[in-house]
């Protein structure tokens, strides 16, 4: 099995070879938005050729219903399933995932989302970083994930 990396130091060295012409100049940023998103200052996810940048995501219920009931354990579960549905959305799959980054408001969370995480990703996960942070963006908020995924077009 061959495997590809792909880093932004090389979309940058890529970028950088074409003075004046940016990938997203040549057409290779594509917004991936659901149909009922609404108009904001953040993409779903953007696809830059087989890379496709998710953008981090909270414990909500989809259509505003305010973030999901159950602590760390719910709200790790409802991120995990909104980014499920978002690489379903750009035409992948969880097993497309090749690197998560989870923003915890308490690093004593940390075991506790780590269950529920591994229930996504059985087998073979994607590389992860986790991070301790001030707060979040959604009061009560306790954790944000984002993700990078590989997926042909």
């Amino acid at each position: 099995m061959r495997i590809r990396i792909l880093s932004l130091m090389a979309l940058g060295a890529a970028m950088a070879a074409a003075p004046g012409r940016s990938l997203y100049a040549q057409g290779a940023k594509q917004v991936i938005n659901a149909p009922s998103a609404r108009p904001g200052v953040l993409s779903t996810a953007v696809r830059v050729g087989d890379v496709v940048f998710l953008s981090g995501t909270l414990g909500t219920k989809p259509g505003g219903g305010g973030l999901a009931d159950g602590g760390i354990e719910g709200q790790t579960r409802q991120a995990l399933e909104n980014v499920k549905s978002a690489v379903t959305l750009a035409g992948g799959s969880m097993a497309d995932i090749a690197k998560c980054t989870v923003f915890l408001t308490d690093v004593a969370n940390f075991q506790a989302m780590n269950g529920v995480y591994r229930e996504f990703f059985p087998k073979d996960p994607p590389a992860r970083t986790t991070v301790a942070v001030a707060g979040l963006v959604l009061p009560g908020a306790l954790l944000e994930i984002e993700c990078m995924a590989a997926i042909k077009k």
